[in-house]
């Protein structure tokens, strides 16, 4: 017999059945047997009733258990139907039970939340607290969401393009993840910060419309809420003005909660857009909460920052860097204040970031499309001439080969999900999470390699000397 998926149950009734899936709970009441299975599709109560040949098996089962379970689909009595539950007016009458795998008593309770479990056991145990109806229905609408943003962009004529993990390393802001080459001793690999010069690259090719569900890595300082590596919306267009941008994403962000969220109000459509200078005075920082009720878990205060200044001043050397990344572009207005080199502080970038409930959710801008004003970027930064060769070389020959006027945007998928799920961190919509200080707990990792290893890679380690 085929198998039925739990959440079909109801289309059965009256009907044998074949489900596979999890002892959930069990209750022996001594003649009879309840047992709550599930699957992927959601829970029914079985009953195994006195004199069944599921009895014996019945009595061994315990919960996690993984099953066969063959039965009747019943119509509860009247008085039994619970119809604020899924399944509640039917129950599986048990004929016959297979066990497929037996289970070993669970390290951490899957019944709750989890919130009043350790965080560092749950990520131990992490394919165990990922049972939890709270992490699997994270994880579903995770998925949902990337679904409905896939759709969307591919409705407007954008291209899916993956773009390489192992690349180059160049200065773009946080520490690179490096990568040794075996077959170069000596040289070495960078992960992604994100696609950002990828995605420039592809539109000199022409493809005008590209978007990924970008994994991106950046070795940050700790930080609670931060991960060593995480997922990005990454979108960029050809020949688009900043409106344009914006307007896509608006329209995309908008459709996401109407479809996914019904039960929550977007405080303002169309988003309200602060200057960047406003918001600092106004709010203090450039990532404004601008909810009216903070109390109200269901209200949604979009926002768009825009005109942020192109440069600032690093704190630690003095000199001139960039607010967001040396890509973007500036102002149409102040181009000739950035190639003269004058104002640097008054020049305006075209960039923008999207804002929700007080979290910095996505950010792009217009970029550079002339390698010349690219170059002048990196010169205001206090890079040489043979320093921009050396680690932006290869972008300003491609940016020399009819490379159109274009910009995009990147949403931090991790941020946006907790934020809709109501979750406080964004582990808790990551499948296999790390802690703040980037440890995967589970597979213990980060960890040595053999010496055998290191003698291939060409590479010694250094021993931290010990306080």
């Amino acid at each position: 017999m085929e198998r039925t998926y739990i959440g079909s149950l109801g289309e059965h009734k009256g009907s044998e059945v074949t489900i596979k899936g999890w002892v959930d709970v069990r209750r022996d009441q001594g003649k009879l047997i309840f047992l709550d299975f599930r699957d992927m599709s959601g829970k029914i109560q079985g009953v195994i009733l006195p004199g069944s040949e599921a009895m014996s098996v019945g009595q061994e089962l315990r919960p996690e258990w993984v099953v066969e379970v063959k039965g009747k689909v019943n119509e509860r009595p009247e008085r039994n139907v619970q119809a604020d539950k899924q399944n509640g007016d039917i129950e599986l009458e048990i004929l016959g039970i297979t066990v497929l795998n037996k289970s070993e008593t669970l390290p951490i309770d899957i019944s709750t939340s989890g919130t009043e479990v350790n965080e560092e056991v749950r990520l131990k145990y992490r394919y165990v607290d990922l049972k939890r109806e709270r992490m699997q229905n994270n994880l579903k609408k995770r998925g949902a969401i990337i679904k409905l943003i896939r759709d969307m962009l591919e409705k407007e004529s954008f291209t899916e393009i993956e773009t390489p993990i192992l690349t180059k390393s160049t200065p773009e802001g946080a520490r690179d993840y490096v990568v040794p080459s075996r077959l170069e001793k000596g040289s070495f690999y960078a992960l992604p910060q994100s696609p950002q010069q990828y995605k420039q690259l592809l539109m000199v090719t022409g493809i005008e419309k590209y978007f990924q569900i970008a994994r991106c890595f950046r070795d940050e300082d700790t930080r609670s809420d931060r991960q060593p590596e995480f997922t990005q919306l990454d979108v960029e267009m050809s020949f688009p003005t900043e409106e344009e941008i914006i307007q896509l994403n608006e329209k995309m962000l908008i459709e996401i909660v109407g479809k996914l969220y019904p039960e929550k109000k977007i405080q303002e459509i169309p988003f309200p857009r602060i200057t960047y200078k406003d918001a600092m005075e106004k709010y203090g920082n450039d990532r404004p909460d601008i909810r009216t009720d903070k109390e109200d878990p269901n209200l949604l205060a979009f926002c768009w920052v825009v005109d942020f200044p192109m440069f600032k001043k690093d704190e630690k050397s003095g000199n001139w860097t960039f607010t967001h990344n040396p890509f973007s572009g500036t102002k149409p207005e102040d181009e000739a204040k950035l190639m003269e080199g004058k104002d640097i502080e008054s020049i305006l970038a075209a960039q923008y970031d999207i804002v929700l409930n007080g979290s910095e959710i996505g950010g792009g801008s217009i970029r550079n499309h002339k390698p010349e004003m690219l170059k002048k970027v990196l010169s205001i930064m206090g890079h040489s001439d043979e320093k921009i060769q050396q680690n932006f070389g290869h972008m300003l020959e491609a940016l020399s080969f009819g490379a159109p006027p274009h910009g995009g945007i990147a949403w931090g998928l991790d941020r946006f999900i907790s934020i809709l799920q109501g979750e406080g961190s964004i582990r808790e919509v990551i499948p296999f999470a790390k802690t703040g200080e980037g440890k995967d707990l589970m597979m213990s990792s980060p960890s040595s390699i053999s010496d055998e290893q290191l003698l291939e890679l060409g590479i010694t380690v250094k021993k931290q000397e010990e306080k």
